[in-house]
């Protein structure tokens, strides 16, 4: 069985190496919290006074930020950014008095809001449930130039970037700047006792005596190697471990934190004793790759930690369409080795191990004798051994951490799934969709609903129009729909026009982490479903009594990520559906056989 080496709880506060020119002392417990929190008092006064004021319901990724602001994790900035600050952020990675911060921290808002506010004013800052959290003090309403922000701070303007996708098509397109008094702190009724503050983390670590500690973010499951890369991390700089997870917002498609810290609690005990802490982070992370390592590590000086490991690719999104990454390899760790000194927080470059089979132990690269036989198993292996069912080997992973991840990941067969259907208006949709429908039913196991656009138009979404903006409401709900059916284990069929390709994606993105998503492009010729019209829908719309249809006067925009193409012009609707099966059944979601009942 892999051993996992204890190392001593450390006592010097001196670096290693640190004596002669050049030493310095590590600060043990980071620089000054600012506080946000108004007393109960002042509290009270501001709820009552925010009557009166505009309101605005923080989005999942605000709610992060504002959290990190009140509880001084986001030190030493004391609300969110104006645009001077923003600009020399994104110019030079330092606020505009010369603080050292690399991500713009700053509060979207519609036009609807903006329109109310103004220099002097206050806005209430409210969760979903509408509940006030903190009062802004508006100094400033203005127009982020999203797109230059965007190459300043990922170094890249492709929309398929998480942070600038973010940027481009999912922020509203004002800024709302000013200080900010906090009301009460975000209330989280999950892993309570891992939610520390940064002022209680310092307290904890003066307590127990830490004087040097090194940080270990993650936003996936620990297995072995992370446990032995992280001890040799800690043992490498005398130093104690602190496993901070991000809970907030990671990167689209990642495990839901919840199943992570089951996962890191399971680990934890496989550590020696007082040598590690596990502790949660709110954080929204922006996938800023160098700048954002940079972030990580001015928030873990703010939680009272004196080393910061720094893996490749730290907070990279991975690679674009044609396969380039967005980031080198190494480029965060040499930006936060740059400023380690002005930040006071040291960086430890994330070592690779690997299992050595032979000796039935992981080893660093550089440690491996010649002609060992190592052994490895990829992110992409992880998920098709789990969506199979088949064996996580306990030289790989942890029994208990495997067991959690198959209580979250049942093989693909037993999990629910979407088979969302986008096409021109008469392409056979519906029709594909229905025999689908009674396919699934004859087979039973699984409960099947169907989302038939019109269906949909006329029981959820009667009031929409057909604006741009209301077919992508209506597509949303479809989408929020869908993946409570998935997640749930049902299977959801969607059958609308969905002619926009943003939404489309935004639709996959909240469907795939409850189960499987397949995109099925019905890619009918216009001409054809013109023939096909029953409704004489498409002759209105050339006659211009109906306004704003799709492929007329009205855009559909092909999908380039579609799992299926199929032109219903060629195929039978029973014959369309039977590809749809063949599919889903090569891929794992139903059991072999189906596609021949």
């Amino acid at each position: 069985m892999t051993r996992i080496v204890p190392f001593p709880i450390p006592e010097p506060e001196r670096e290693p190496g640190a004596e002669g020119a050049g030493s310095h002392l590590i600060e043990p417990h980071g620089g000054e919290l600012v506080d946000l929190l108004a007393g109960a008092e002042r509290s009270a006064e501001l709820k009552a006074a925010s009557r009166d004021w505009p309101s605005w319901d923080l989005s999942p990724r605000q709610f992060c930020d504002l959290e990190l602001l009140m509880n001084g994790g986001f030190s030493p900035l004391r609300g969110f950014m104006g645009k001077a600050d923003h600009d020399s952020v994104c110019a030079r990675l330092r606020l505009a008095d010369g603080t050292l911060w690399p991500i713009p921290i700053t509060l979207d808002v519609p036009r609807e809001v903006a329109d109310r506010l103004k220099p002097g004013g206050m806005l209430a800052l409210r969760d979903p449930e509408g509940v006030m959290l903190a009062a802004l003090h508006v100094s400033e309403v203005w127009e982020p130039d999203r797109a230059a922000s965007a190459l300043d701070v990922y170094g890249t303007a492709d929309p398929d970037h998480p942070g600038v996708g973010h940027l481009l098509h999912r922020t509203h397109p004002f800024a709302v700047a000013g200080r900010i008094e906090g009301v009460q702190l975000p209330v989280h009724y999950d892993f309570r006792e891992l939610r520390q503050s940064p002022a209680e983390l310092r307290a904890e670590f003066a307590r127990e005596g830490w004087r040097r500690v090194v940080a270990f973010q993650t936003r996936n499951p620990m297995h072995r190697a992370h446990c032995e890369l992280t001890l040799r991390a800690a043992k490498g700089v005398r130093a104690n471990l602190l496993i901070h997870p991000t809970v907030g917002m990671t990167k689209p498609g990642d495990l839901d934190h919840y199943t992570r810290v089951r996962c890191y609690q399971a680990v934890l005990p496989r550590f020696p004793k007082h040598t590690a802490k596990l502790s949660l982070l709110p954080l929204a992370m922006r996938m800023g790759g160098p700048r954002e390592a940079l972030l990580h590590a001015l928030i873990r000086k703010n939680y009272g930690c004196t080393h910061f490991i720094v893996g490749r690719d730290h907070a990279g999104p991975g690679n674009d369409k044609a396969g380039r990454p967005y980031y080198g390899p190494y480029d965060a760790q040499e930006m936060l080795r740059e400023h380690q000194a002005e930040l006071g927080v040291e960086m430890v470059p994330f070592q690779m191990v690997s299992y050595v089979e032979d000796l039935d132990t992981y080893l660093p690269q550089d440690e491996i004798p010649a002609g060992a036989r190592t052994l490895d198993i990829s992110g992409t292996e992880l998920r098709r051994r789990l969506q199979q069912g088949s064996e996580l080997p306990a030289w790989f992973t942890f029994p208990e951490v495997a067991a959690e991840l198959r209580r979250t990941h049942p093989p693909r067969h037993k999990q629910g799934f979407t088979v969302f259907l986008t096409g021109l208006s008469g392409a056979g949709k519906s029709t594909i969709a229905s025999v689908l429908l009674v396919k699934f039913m004859e087979v039973g196991g699984r409960p099947v609903t169907l989302l038939d656009g019109d269906i949909v138009r006329k029981n959820l979404s009667s009031e929409l129009t057909f604006s741009k903006e209301h077919r992508d409401i209506n597509i949303r709900r479809i989408g929020y729909v869908a993946a409570e059916i998935t997640k749930n284990g049902g299977i959801a069929l969607c059958a609308p026009i969905a002619p926009y390709d943003s939404v489309r994606k935004e639709v996959r993105s909240t469907v795939e982490p409850g189960g499987g998503f397949v995109l099925v492009h019905v890619a009918t010729a216009i001409e054809v479903c013109e023939q096909r019209d029953r409704k004489g829908l498409y002759a209105k719309a050339r006659a211009g009594i109906l306004k704003e249809f799709t492929g007329i006067s009205d855009p559909y925009e092909a999908p380039t990520d579609a799992d299926l193409v199929i032109d219903a012009a060629t195929l039978s609707p029973e014959e369309a559906a039977q590809e749809i099966l063949l599919y889903l059944e090569r891929e794992g979601y139903v059991g072999g056989g189906m596609a021949e009942g």
